[in-house]
């Protein structure tokens, strides 16, 4: 009886100790399983992180680079500022300088408009003047040229030398400018159609020219006047 208990009891022992094991290999399976599980988890979360971590060194690195190139913009704005206060300065120089030349443009023209109007009025006078002494000229010469012309217009008429006519006919000093005209060319007669003249007073003067009489000077140009009034 003994000896078939013992065996009943390591029987039970036995199926205890299968029993034992095989709960052991079960959670042992389980262990793996969720070992499995977990190491699974843990290769994803260390992805995750990994990934995060480059995401946030490109983010640093991103934010480096947009710093570095806000400070440049930065530099470069200040340097236009710069460039824009000096070329403000400048701006203002030069129109101080053109108003400047505007305003010696404006006194110069008043002064030249002054200078011309001076000038034009002198002139108005000159010719004016020059006007009247051509006139007074032209009036002398032609009662010098009358004054002359009556002894030989005399003389021519009755045929005789009078005293009058031998004092007309007497040699005279020829002026300058008849001198220089008859070592240089022809001089020009006297009598011509262009001085105010009578047909009988022009008559006389060439009949006193084929005789040989003197003739007076020509009447001043108007030349000398406007040379001497210059």
């Amino acid at each position: 009886m003994e000896t078939v208990s013992l065996e009943h009891q390591i029987q039970s022992v036995q199926r205890h100790i299968a029993f034992l094991k095989k709960e052991q290999m079960e959670l042992l399976h389980d262990l793996h399983l969720e070992i499995l599980r977990l190491q699974k988890h843990c290769s994803e979360l260390t992805h995750d992180l990994e990934l995060k971590e480059l995401e946030a060194r490109q983010q640093d690195a991103l934010d480096q680079e947009l710093e570095q190139r806000c400070r440049a913009m930065e530099a470069r704005l200040q340097e236009k500022e710069q460039d824009n206060a000096e070329l403000r300065r400048e701006l203002r120089h030069k129109e101080s300088l053109v108003a400047a030349l505007r305003s010696s443009l404006r006194t110069k023209e008043r002064t030249f408009l002054e200078e011309m109007k001076r000038r034009s009025h002198r002139a108005t006078v000159l010719d004016t003047e020059l006007q009247k002494q051509t006139e007074a000229a032209a009036y002398l010469s032609l009662q010098l040229h009358a004054t002359t012309l009556k002894p030989v217009r005399t003389c021519a008429a009755t045929g005789t030398m009078s005293p009058a006519c031998a004092l007309s006919s007497r040699p005279t000093a020829l002026p300058e400018r008849q001198r220089a005209g008859s070592t240089g060319g022809a001089r020009e007669p006297p009598c011509t159609p262009e001085h105010p003249y009578t047909h009988s007073d022009l008559a006389a003067c060439r009949q006193g020219q084929r005789a040989g009489l003197p003739q007076p000077p020509a009447p001043p140009r108007p030349a000398t006047f406007s040379t001497a009034l210059t």
